[in-house]
C-alpha cells in the first residue's frame, strides 16, 4: 500500500500544481479552445430544456450569490452553484464532447467548473486554459485506468469531479497536499449512478450525473481547504484502478488532443448508423419514402441503452433511441438532429419509420468496440439494397471536425435564441483568450 506522499492522488495533484503554462504544447491549448467553443454550442441547446429550468430554478434556493455567472441568465452564485447549473445546460442536450478511452464526457464538467473559479480567482486567459487542459487530463486518465468491462454503468458522474476539482484547484492555486485531498473526497463522494445501468428508464433527467459529480468536485475543494480529508489510496487498489496506467508518461502527451465531437443531439453510440444511413441516402438519390426497411448492425453495448424502442416518451427517452433518431434522420436530414427537439417525439411519420428499424448484435463491431463504435446499415428500397458500415462517425480523431465546424455548429443551435453577431463574438473571444483575458467570453455568455 502507497503513502499518502505516493499515493496516485498525490502524485495528480503535484502534477496539477506543478505544471507550468509553458510546459504545455500549443496543440494541447488549440484543443482546448475547440472543446471550449463546442461546449458553449452545447449549452446553447441545452439552457431552456426542461432538466435546465428545474435546476436553475432549485440552485437559487440552494445556493449563494456570488462572482460566477449562470449563463444566459443574468444570475450569478457561488462558483459551485454556478457550474452545477451550467454544466447542467452543457450536458442536457447530448452534444457535448466525449472521449473514447474514457467512454463519457469530460468537457460538460470541467469546462463550466473552471470558468467558474476563473471569474472566483480573477485568473487570466492561459490559465484558465491550463486548467481546462490539465482537469482533462487527470478526469480521462482516472476514467481510462478502470477496467470497463466490469462496470455496472459508463456514467460518467463517477469520474468527471475529479477533473473539475483538479481545474478547480489549479486556478486557487492550492498546494498539492490539499489538492490531493480534495481529489480523494471528489472521488469517494461522486455519485455512484449504478441505477443508470440496471435502471429500465435510460431516458431521465438524471443522465449521467454530470452537473451533480461538477458539485461534487468543487465542494471537494471547500472541504480540503478547511482540513477535512479523504481516502488518499482511492485510486491504488487494483480491482478498481490502473494507478500504473493513470500516472504513466504523464504531462507528456495531453488527453485533451483525444477528444471528439458530435453532430447529433443523441448517444454517441448511434452515431456511426446515422452517417452509415445519411451516406446510403446521398449516394443513391433515396428519400425516406424509397425506403422499406433497415437493418442495423452493431456492438453488443449499443443495443443495451434500453431506449430502443421507436417511439420514445420523452427528450431524454429520444437521445437513447437507435431507431428514433435513425428515423429523424431520415425524414428531416442531419438538420433535424441539431438539435434533436421534443415536438419530434408525436410525429406520426417518424414513428413509422422507425418501426422499419430491425436491430442486431454483430460479432465483428464487438471486437471494435470501445477503441471504435462501428455500425453498418443495410437499406432495403426502391432501387435496390445498399449497405454502408462506418467506424468513424463524424467528429472522431480518424473523422474530425475542424473548429470552423465547431463554428458551423454554434451557428446553428444559436440561431432560435441568441443573435446574429453571436457565434462571431465567442469565436474571437476565445481565440483570444491568452492576450485579452476571460472577460470578453464572460460578457458574451450572461
Amino acid at each position: 500500500m502507497k503513502n499518502k506522499k505516493n499515493a496516485t492522488t498525490a502524485v495528480l495533484a503535484r502534477f496539477a500544481c506543478e505544471l507550468t503554462p509553458d510546459m504545455i504544447p500549443v496543440s494541447a491549448y488549440k484543443a482546448a479552445k475547440k472543446c471550449i467553443l463546442d461546449l458553449v454550442a452545447a449549452a446553447v441547446a441545452g439552457y431552456r430544456s426542461p432538466a435546465a429550468i428545474a435546476v436553475l430554478d432549485m440552485s437559487e434556493r440552494l445556493f449563494s450569490s456570488g462572482p460566477s455567472d449562470v449563463w444566459f441568465s443574468g444570475k450569478k452564485l457561488n462558483a459551485a452553484g454556478a457550474a452545477y447549473v451550467n454544466s447542467t445546460f452543457a450536458s442536457a442536450s447530448d452534444l457535448d464532447d466525449g472521449h473514447r478511452a474514457a467512454m463519457g464526457h469530460p468537457g460538460a464538467s470541467i469546462i463550466p467548473s473552471a470558468f467558474a473559479v476563473a471569474q472566483e480567482t480573477g485568473a487570466g486567459g492561459r490559465e484558465l486554459l491550463a486548467a481546462i487542459i490539465i482537469g482533462y487530463e487527470i478526469a480521462i486518465r482516472v476514467a481510462a485506468a478502470r477496467d470497463h468491462t466490469t462496470l455496472d454503468t459508463l456514467s460518467t458522474g463517477r469520474w468527471c469531479a475529479y477533473g473539475a476539482a483538479a481545474a478547480g484547484g489549479r486556478l486557487r492555486k492550492m498546494n498539492p497536499d490539499r489538492l490531493a485531498q480534495a481529489l480523494a473526497v471528489a472521488g469517494v463522494q461522486a455519485p455512484g449512478l449504478s441505477a443508470a445501468g440496471y435502471s429500465q428508464v435510460m431516458g431521465n433527467s438524471a443522465k449521467e450525473g454530470i452537473p451533480w459529480a461538477t458539485l461534487t468536485g468543487l465542494s471537494a475543494l471547500w472541504l480540503a481547504d478547511k482540513g477535512f480529508t479523504g481516502p488518499a489510496d482511492i485510486l491504488d487498489h487494483p480491482d478498481y484502478y490502473d494507478s500504473a496506467k493513470i500516472i504513466s508518461d504523464l504531462g507528456k502527451r495531453f488527453a485533451i488532443e483525444g477528444v471528439y465531437f458530435k453532430r447529433y443531439a443523441c448517444c454517441r453510440w448511434i452515431h456511426s448508423a446515422i452517417d452509415a444511413l445519411c451516406l446510403i441516402i446521398a449516394k443513391n438519390s433515396l428519400n425516406a419514402g424509397m425506403i422499406g426497411k433497415l437493418e442495423v448492425y452493431t456492438f453488443e453495448r449499443a443495443l443495451q441503452l434500453l431506449n430502443n424502442y421507436p417511439d420514445p416518451n420523452s427528450f431524454e427517452d429520444a437521445q437513447y433511441s437507435i431507431p428514433f433518431c435513425m428515423a429523424v434522420a431520415a425524414i428531416e436530414g442531419k438538420e433535424g438532429l441539431l438539435p434533436l427537439q421534443s415536438d419530434l417525439l408525436p410525429r406520426k411519420d417518424i414513428v413509422s419509420f422507425a418501426h422499419k428499424i430491425q436491430l442486431y448484435s454483430d460479432w465483428k463491431s464487438d471486437r471494435l468496440f470501445p477503441a471504435m463504435t462501428p455500425a453498418r446499415v443495410i437499406a432495403h428500397t426502391q432501387k435496390g439494397i445498399f449497405a454502408k458500415q462506418v467506424k468513424y462517425p463524424k467528429g472522431d480523431l480518424s473523422n474530425p471536425m475542424d473548429f470552423m465546424e465547431i463554428e458551423n455548429k454554434l451557428r446553428r443551435l444559436s440561431s432560435q435564441n441568441r443573435s446574429d453577431p453571436f457565434p462571431d463574438k465567442i469565436r474571437d473571444a476565445i481565440n483570444s483568450l491568452e492576450n485579452n483575458g476571460i472577460g470578453a467570453l464572460i460578457i458574451e455568455l450572461k
